[in-house]
């Protein structure tokens, strides 16, 4: 009896329940041989597993894809605003190059304080332009620098600071060609600005924020920093000309505001005002305070506000968050302290809706409400101001306090969920302001021993507050203590300002300098130190990549290039003014500003011992070739010698090469020795000379071993030099740009392997040279990021990294040495 066979997969027969009784018969041909269940079941796995295993190798390739993508990502973004440099230098250069008519001229500091132009900055190339600009003529109360003059005869090319001539002797070997204002060799490498250590905490506020591309941003000297801390790797917005105040993130997180100062003083920017620049974009522009939008992605410039409407500096700044952002505020630091808003996004200047004086005394901060989109507050001496943006106009209410004790300062502003104002105060209390009031509805005494420097309210409500008693404590939404406090090292400074980081972590920037991160639970850790008072001494390590720095915090750093870490600090007491490693790196010597020089190990920081050479600064110490000796070079015009012993730590005077002194009345003045503050020395290759250089332009030489000035200067024209430190040499002469006032360069150094000549100057300029630079107006390669005047460069012992030092804006910058094979020359 037969059976239909079931409908199914295949119209496979099956013999009773379970049991398979064969495939059906083909309509023409035989049947095939049966198949059994076991066979089709394997078969049917196989495919399975082929399909799945193909399906794990395309998700796999795929992964491997978005890792290298996510990677790639993480490169682009970084390296994005170099490609743009890049263009924009070869563009610029290009533009120079067809306009250039002439020599290049410079204001001197009589009428100019510290401009800096930051030419390796992503810019347009219509912003982008050297100091020192083809055409541009020099003040009228500036000394024009003479044309150098060459006697071939003698092989004397005497050179002009400020009127006054230098003799300078050329090298036998080019005696016969050489030409004063011949062309000049390009620099042989290029910088590339990779880490900056420092932080701008001492003096400013609310500075600090975690991106959500995990990137904490930050800003010291005339650059922006964004920091990846788990990748260990920065990013740098190098827009800025001069010192940047402050810093806003956007509520999209992407975009950033930041404000500079103005490089002039204050009569200066008054004048700016009465007379503001035809080209907004203009370089002379870019030197008056304002302020930059740009994209943290990208490091890209989108807007540059309030060029000729800020007067003395950008004191702090706030984007709105009711309405998306679209408004932007800013307090200036003139002497009414005025408070603009702006619509930042129209148009490359941005439009200004209206500006008002906003008080007499100093602002320290600015807000807009987070739920009413015309609400302002703003706070700072004697005072907290509530703000109210109708209709073009700005309606000012002041804080009352009542029957409360009124603080001198009202140090700090934050707004919870609901629109209500807490304000930190310099009595430490804490103060809640009920939305759309200006009266006092809440008051919490004494939550700080001292100011309130930052309050943090958190998304769940809670709040955070950072105290200059060094305590960051948290509260709950009724400000009700938790009991979760830190106490923060005194070495570190007080937390100036509390953010949020990833996850529960906290980012702290301080007092003094630092950047921290850590939680409740877990101890704050550095993760960015930096000094904080003036900084002179930089000396490179012979043998490792590191380099020591000191200033006037008293205190030295031994930095790691490649770790970008402190190896270790010190406390030595005193200002530092010098320093210099001995040439096997075990002993550091650490001058200071009263006279007094230590000899200290370089690993265990343990004094071996200490020495006197009058009682003005050591502008310069430096160890001879041998090693035998070690010359110091102090501000009471002498140079003192000592023989080194006991592997360098023993020393013993050997002589003084001394000071001018006049003879008897009705003789001539002795010849011997600097009549000014020595300021920079070299050692011969076969350590039996010293060039020096000192405050009055002069180069004398000397016999180290006799403590002997060498008369004959003539006879040192062939003399092969260990270093090149000294600014004035026939070798650097073409380091000097025309109408210099002979202090505008107050610093250079020659590579070690490389014809490289780097110089950094008063205008926080680095400069790269072709050396020996002997050509007047030498070509050279100019980079920006320090703000005030750059004290001292230095390359690291292979080369391959050059460090450079800021003298008041504290900040240490490492800089990439590359072939300059195809770069342009200014």
């Amino acid at each position: 009896m037969s059976e239909e066979p079931p409908q199914g997969a295949n119209n496979r027969m099956f013999n009773g329940p379970g049991g398979y009784r064969g495939a059906p018969k083909m309509v023409l041909g035989a049947s095939p041989p049966p198949v059994t269940i076991t066979k089709v079941f394997d078969a049917w796995n196989e495919m399975i597993e082929n399909e799945n295993q193909s399906l794990r190798d395309r998700v796999a390739d795929l992964e491997k894809k978005v890792h290298e993508q996510t990677d790639e990502i993480m490169c682009l973004r970084s390296t994005l605003a170099d490609v743009l440099r890049r263009i924009s230098t070869i563009e610029g250069a290009r533009a120079l190059a067809n306009n250039h008519a002439g020599g290049r001229a410079t204001p001197t500091k009589d009428t100019v304080r510290l401009r800096h132009n930051n030419s390796d900055s992503a810019r347009d190339v219509s912003k982008r332009a050297s100091s020192y600009l083809p055409g541009r003529s020099p003040s009228s109360t500036q000394i024009r620098a003479k044309e150098a003059q060459y006697n071939g005869e003698e092989g004397i090319v005497k050179m002009y600071l400020r009127g006054r001539p230098i003799n300078l002797y050329v090298p036998t070997p080019m005696r016969e060609t050489y030409v004063p204002n011949g062309p000049s060799s390009s620099p042989p490498a290029k910088l590339k600005l990779e880490w900056v250590y420092g932080y701008r905490g001492r003096d400013c506020r609310n500075n600090v924020y975690q991106l959500p591309t995990g990137e904490i941003v930050y800003f010291v000297a005339a650059v922006v920093v964004l920091y990846n801390v788990e990748d260990q790797m920065q990013r740098h917005y190098l827009g800025h000309t001069d010192d940047i105040k402050c810093l806003a993130v956007h509520p999209n997180k992407l975009l950033i505001a930041t404000g500079q100062t103005a490089g002039h003083d204050r009569r200066d920017a008054r004048s700016w005002r009465l007379n503001p620049p035809s080209d907004p974009l203009s370089p002379e522009a870019e030197e008056w305070p304002h302020i930059r939008v740009w994209d943290s992605v990208s490091l890209n410039t989108l807007h540059v506000i309030g060029i000729s409407d800020i007067e003395r500096s950008v004191a702090c700044l706030a984007f709105s968050k009711a309405d998306g952002g679209s408004l932007l505020v800013a307090v200036d630091e003139a002497p009414d302290h005025n408070m603009s808003v702006w619509d930042w996004s129209r148009g490359e200047r941005g439009y200004k809706l209206l500006e008002t004086k906003c008080s007499a005394d100093q602002v320290l901060a600015v807000d807009f409400s987070p739920v009413d989109r015309s609400t302002i507050i703003t706070c700072g001496k004697n005072h907290i101001s509530f703000w109210n943006y109708e209709s073009g106009m700005l309606a000012k209410r002041m804080g009352v306090f009542e029957n409360r004790e009124r603080p001198k300062y009202v140090t700090s502003i934050s707004f919870t969920d609901t629109g209500n104002v807490i304000s930190g105060d310099s009595n430490g209390n804490l103060l809640i302001w009920q939305r759309g009031g200006n009266t006092v509805y809440k008051m919490v005494r004494g939550a700080h021993d001292g100011p309130v420097f930052s309050i943090l309210v958190q998304k769940d409500g809670g709040i955070i507050t950072g105290g200059k008693d060094g305590r960051i404590v948290e509260w709950d939404r009724d400000l009700e203590r938790t009991g979760n406090v830190i106490e923060i090292p005194e070495q570190y400074g007080s937390p100036r300002v509390v953010t949020s980081g990833r996850g529960s972590q906290l980012v702290v920037g301080t007092t003094r300098n630092c950047v921290l991160g850590g939680t409740f639970t877990f101890p704050l850790r550095p993760v960015m130190q930096g000094h904080t008072e003036e900084l002179w001494a930089l000396a490179p390590h012979p043998g490792h990549h590191q380099f020591l720095t000191a200033g006037y915090d008293r205190t030295c750093y031994l930095w790691d290039t490649m770790a970008h870490t402190i190896v270790w600090s010190k406390d030595i007491g005193e200002h530092a003014q010098s320093a210099a490693f001995s040439n096997n790196g075990e002993i550091v010597i650490i001058g200071t500003t009263s006279g007094r020089w230590f000899v200290m190990d370089s690993e265990t920081r343990e004094m071996y011992s200490q020495h006197q050479d009058g009682n003005e600064p050591i502008q310069v110490l430096k160890f001879s070739p041998n090693g035998q000796y070690l010359a110091v070079g102090s501000r009471d015009n002498n140079i003192y010698i000592y023989q080194v012993s006991e592997d360098c730590r023993k020393y013993t005077r050997v002589g003084r090469c001394q000071a001018k002194v006049r003879r008897a009345r009705y003789q001539s003045a002795s010849s011997v020795g600097h009549s000014s503050f020595v300021t920079h020395l070299d050692w011969s290759a076969d350590s039996q000379f010293l060039q020096t250089n000192s405050g009055d332009y002069e180069l004398l030489f000397w016999n180290a071993g006799l403590c002997r000035q060498i008369a004959q200067t003539s006879q040192m024209r062939d003399v092969e030099w260990a270093t090149q430190s000294c600014t004035l040499t026939f070798a650097t002469l073409g380091i000097w740009p025309e109408g210099t006032d002979g202090t505008d360069i107050n610093t250079c150094a020659k590579a070690n392997q490389m014809d490289l000549l780097a110089t950094g100057d008063d205008f926080g300029k680095i400069k790269l040279f072709a050396s020996p630079a002997c050509q007047q107006r030498a070509r050279c390669l100019e980079y920006g990021g320090h703000s005030s005047h750059v004290t001292a460069v230095g390359f690291l012992q292979d080369d391959s990294r050059m460090i450079s030092t800021g003298g008041r804006d504290t900040a240490v910058m490492q800089w990439v040495v590359s072939s300059n094979s195809s770069s342009s020359h200014r």
